[in-house]
């Protein structure tokens, strides 16, 4: 709206400009007088809106300046999470190596354990044959498979010594088989996760940046309307001011022109009066009255010419308005108690999420961070160490502390939410249900845990520091 007042405001003055510029001739003094004055009421209105433009764009400079800023953390934080999600996708696909080299393993070793169940029955005919225990016998040759004739087998109180020990080695062979497949299938599967929380952080990231590419546009089309109503206005002001020193020069001329007219009607009234009296002295005194008044048309005749008088022109200057810009900042106090719900503040708006970033000075520098190193910075400001800056996470900061019930929760305790994985993202509580903390689609912000999506994330474990 302020544009648009400033554009209308521009357009009417220009319109006046252009009847103002056409050369006039005032007829008399206070003619010239009340055009001067109407001249000089227009270049205050000129100067009002120049300022105006100037505040504008100044305020315009400002924005850009913030949003730039904004932009270039937002690129930063994409290069370094399209690195996390490339090294991400490399770890996926050395453990699906993994997981093929432990299925191979796994097929020989059922092959194996298939052989191993025939050795095992094999021994309990000949058992059987040899009149051996028939309780064990039967066990062995009625299991369903390896792993239902390796429980029956230990079920049975007499059992072969020999049989034993190829038993224990089967079942460790498959435990531990077993074991490694579920390690593998589980990094696996949370590796998966995490990519695809990657990738919807990427999606974020990359919708800021378009939005905030998109006010930078608006932004500079603003600049260039204002650049140029301000020049605009600057060539207004410049042909106010060429209309009132013309005005004053014609003011100055139409003085100097009525001075020297006086002068000239009072040389002629002199000498009149002069020819008056002479004429109605006595006759004896005519010889002294000739002299005097063949003397007095020689005094009068000198000022004949306009009197040296000195013109003195109302001299008057043209105020211009200067802009004084402060620039605002965001600075925030060291702080010296142990409020650490609030010493995060100065990052809201200022920072970006970068997967593993904040553990270097550099990303603190530039606002970078993930949820665990937000949360081992804002406890540094108060002077609580929560573990070295490169080594923290969601891991290490949910055995830190004192576990304590949800519903005993105080400001400043620190909250877990489930994720990609158990516990994988942590902020602190500020109290009302909110948490401040280093969100994925926003950066540092203050969000709902009451209601949404973290409410439905919350696991209800909370960590007092």
């Amino acid at each position: 709206m302020k544009k648009k007042m400033i554009a209308f405001n521009a357009t009417v003055m220009l319109g006046l400009s252009a009847v103002l510029s056409t050369p006039t001739y005032a007829q008399t003094m206070s003619e010239m007088q009340a055009q001067k004055q109407e001249v000089q009421k227009k270049q205050a209105d000129v100067q009002s809106n120049l300022k105006e433009a100037e505040d504008k764009l100044s305020s315009l400079k400002s924005e850009q300046k913030e949003l730039i800023a904004q932009l270039n953390r937002l690129n930063l934080a994409t290069e370094k999470n399209n690195e996390k999600v490339e090294e991400t996708e490399k770890q996926i696909t050395e453990t699906n190596k993994k997981v093929k080299s432990l299925e191979k393993e796994i097929d020989e070793l059922k092959e194996k354990l298939a052989q191993r169940e025939e050795v095992i029955k094999e021994r309990a005919r000949s058992l059987q044959k040899s009149g051996g225990n028939v309780d064990y016998v039967s066990v062995i040759l009625g299991s369903a498979d390896i792993g239902d004739l390796i429980g029956r087998a230990f079920a049975v109180n007499t059992v072969a010594e020999a049989d034993r020990d190829l038993l224990q080695e089967t079942k460790d062979m498959q435990d531990s088989l077993e074991k490694k497949q579920k390690e593998v299938k589980d990094k696996l599967s949370s590796l998966k996760d995490m990519k695809a929380e990657l990738e919807e952080m990427q999606a974020q990231l990359e919708t800021q940046t378009a939005q905030k590419d998109k006010v930078m546009e608006d932004l500079k089309a603003q600049e260039m309307d204002s650049a140029d109503i301000k020049a605009a206005l600057e060539q207004q002001s410049s042909s106010l001011k060429d209309q009132e020193s013309n005005l004053d020069e014609s003011i100055s001329a139409e003085q100097k022109r009525q001075e020297e007219i006086k002068a000239q009607e009072a040389a002629k009234k002199a000498a009149e009066e002069a020819a008056a009296k002479a004429s109605a002295e006595p006759k004896q005194n005519t010889e002294s009255s000739n002299a005097e008044v063949a003397q007095a048309p020689q005094a009068k005749d000198a000022p004949t010419a306009a009197p040296n008088s000195k013109n003195t022109t109302e001299e008057r200057s043209s105020v211009k308005a200067e802009t004084t810009s402060t620039p605002s900042s965001n600075v925030s106090s060291t702080p010296t108690s142990g409020n650490v719900v609030t010493v995060g503040n100065k990052w809201i708006g200022n920072s970006a999420y970068v997967f593993g970033g904040g553990r270097t000075q550099s990303d603190i520098d530039n606002g970078l961070f993930d949820c665990s190193s937000f949360v081992r910075w804002a406890y540094a400001q108060v002077g609580v160490d929560l573990g070295p800056m490169g080594a923290v996470s969601t891991d290490t900061l949910k055995h830190k502390g004192t576990k304590v019930s949800a519903s005993s929760m105080k400001p400043g305790d620190l909250v877990f939410f489930d994720t990609y994985k158990k516990d994988g993202h942590v902020g602190i509580y500020v109290g009302g249900g909110q948490f401040i903390g280093a969100q994925s689609s926003t950066g540092v912000a203050i969000a709902n845990m009451s209601s949404g999506y973290w409410a439905n994330h919350f696991s209800g474990h909370v960590v007092r520091i």
